[in-house]
């Protein structure tokens, strides 16, 4: 509490080695009203801010011990049930499937169940999900959505859309709707993970989204990821920066196609960004046969076949832990690859890498030595052909829990078409069957792998 009412009146910024205007707005969160603060020396500022803060400290040393903390590394139960909700970000995913393909593959001997609910456009207090009638309104909607899903974990990404609409001024609403939403999400017993908004990209913008307006607008989206980061501490809930990595990798390729709205290529460096922001190690990995006369010697996640002295005929299968993820169709400038195979020692010449007798690469000796990407391959087959699936899944749900003609259904016009819910409802029977067959390609298999030298 004693952190809380300083936060109200007394900031880092408030100090004029910090923040050196002559005076500026604080919004008070008790009075409901702005204050216009003045400058104060820089010396007096510290001294202030220490005496200020010294009882807060003393209490947070107290009750450290005692704090909600999130495990460094997300790993989710048998059985779980993850729920996506929020706006555009999380909508258009459905289209790619990554995000729910980079947590599937992670623990591929889990059951773990998604739903994505995103609604382009949406708001914390669900305004987008309105329809023609009035009740329900479009948070109870939102409401209604969530308790549906019986999630256990809820990834909630807003901001985006509160932020371009409401400026600095909307804030505050932000954050007290944020803060409801997040007592719902506590009420239904589930965990929520917090993920920040996503920049806007001039550079790649084929409309007027300038360098000017861009800046402008990312430094306000910046100040409502702040305000979400500030509420995840307060609740003891994880917190996911995604806007830092995915500027970032918009630095080496494009990341969409209007300068908004991330395309494919942005989707998947989103999904890496989720999974380092969930704690878990990154995908990329190198492995190493060490060819010599007497035979050959592999790193741990390999194991020879054919251990013996033929090098020019190596067979050797790898740890197949997980799928990898599948790379999109353009935009691969920049992205590490998942596996790299290093064959050290061999004889000059060009060798083809096959998998279970389908051919996967050829490259010379040289190549092979500095490491060779395994981006093809019967893994990203069988992980394209998961991903397929799941994105069918969702074009299901997402047509069961949100039909193009809802008022003539379920709506005040169901008399009209009302006999269709039951068909609705059997798309259940669909749903379950996909994830059933998710269920059962989501393990990789493990194909003998022969790397021989062309003649």
């Amino acid at each position: 509490m004693v952190m809380k009412c300083i936060s109200n009146y007394i900031l880092p910024k408030d100090i004029d080695i910090f923040y050196p205007k002559a005076s500026f707005r604080v919004y008070n969160q008790l009075s409901n009203q702005y204050m216009i603060h003045k400058k104060v020396p820089p010396t007096f500022g510290y001294i202030l801010l220490w005496l200020l803060t010294l009882p807060t400290l003393l209490a947070v040393a107290q009750t450290s011990s005692t704090s909600r903390t999130e495990p460094a590394t997300f790993a989710p139960k048998n059985g779980e049930r993850i729920l996506f909700v929020g706006n555009t970000l999380f909508e258009n995913d459905l289209q790619h499937g990554y995000l729910e393909l980079a947590l599937t593959t992670r623990w591929p001997d889990r059951q773990v169940l998604f739903r994505n609910i995103g609604w382009s456009g949406d708001n914390v207090f669900g305004d987008a999900r309105g329809t023609i009638t009035n009740p329900p309104t479009p948070y109870e909607v939102l409401m209604e959505q969530i308790t549906k899903a019986q999630p256990t974990l809820v990834f909630v990404g807003y901001g985006g859309t509160e932020a371009q609409e409401g400026g600095e001024e909307g804030l505050p609403r932000f954050t007290q709707g944020l803060h409801k939403l997040l007592d719902k999400i506590d009420q239904l017993g589930a965990k929520a993970v917090l993920l920040s908004p996503i920049p806007v990209f001039a550079a790649d913008s084929p409309e007027n989204l300038t360098k000017r307006n861009a800046a402008q607008r990312n430094a306000m989206l910046q100040l409502y990821a702040s305000a979400i980061a500030r509420a995840a501490t307060e609740r003891g809930a994880r917190y996911i920066d995604i806007y830092k990595p995915i500027q970032e990798a918009s630095q080496k390729v494009t990341l969409s196609d209007n300068g908004i709205h991330l395309n494919e290529a942005g989707y998947y460096h989103l999904a890496t960004a989720l999974e380092k922001g969930l704690g878990l190690a990154p995908r990329q990995e190198t492995v190493t046969i060490q060819v010599a006369k007497q035979g050959a010697s592999t790193s741990a996640t390999a194991k020879l076949v054919n251990a013996g002295t033929d090098n020019s005929n190596l067979k050797f299968t790898l740890d197949e832990h997980q799928l990898p993820l599948p790379l999109p169709a353009e935009g691969k400038a920049g992205i590490d690859q998942e596996r790299v195979l290093r064959v050290i020692g061999l004889k000059k010449g060009y060798y083809t890498l096959t998998a279970d007798g389908n051919q996967v690469i050829t490259a010379s000796d040289k190549q092979w030595a500095e490491g060779v990407a395994l981006s093809q391959g019967p893994l990203m087959t069988q992980a394209a052909q998961l991903r397929e699936m799941i994105q069918k899944k969702n074009e299901l749900y997402f047509h069961q829990y949100r039909p193009q003609n809802h008022t003539y259904i379920i709506g005040f016009r169901s008399y009209e078409q009302g006999r269709h819910v039951k068909t609705l409802e059997d798309l259940s029977f669909i749903i379950t069957w996909l994830e059933g067959q998710i269920a059962l390609r989501r393990m990789p298999k493990s194909p003998v792998y022969q790397l021989s030298r062309l003649q």
